[in-house]
């Protein structure tokens, strides 16, 4: 059985930053694209960032690109996102879904597992 539990949501102001952690277990890590989707009230959900298993590559959406770094620790089976100068915009659940073994993950509909997300809410 494969679990993904997002944590680290907060309220945060403008500006402000936030690392959320996603622990895995169950299932396979180290090789799989791993990701960062977000879902804001009443929108589809959307990409955020993506790495690949080894670490190796990461891609960002262009909102998150130059505040977000993902990273991830294949020992812990954990994986982060950093997130600076953070926008009202940025307000949503935060998914880490799982996805195959190969791919950019560049796309919602690229990952299999999810887990229930985390809360961040940015304040103006």
């Amino acid at each position: 059985q494969v679990q993904l539990v997002e944590s680290g949501g907060g309220l945060v102001q403008a500006g402000g930053s936030l690392r959320l952690s996603c622990a895995a277990s169950g299932g396979t890590f180290s090789t799989n694209t791993m990701g960062w989707c977000r879902q804001a009230l009443g929108k589809e959900r959307e990409f955020v960032a993506s790495i690949s298993g080894s670490g190796a590559s990461t891609l960002y959406a262009d909102s998150a690109k130059g505040r977000f770094t993902i990273s991830r620790d294949n020992a812990k089976s954990t994986m982060y996102l950093q997130m600076n100068s953070l926008k009202p915009e940025d307000t949503a659940i935060y998914y880490c879904p799982k996805g195959g073994l190969g791919g950019a993950g560049r796309y919602v509909r690229d990952y299999r597992y999810w887990g229930q997300g985390t809360q961040v809410t940015v304040s103006s």
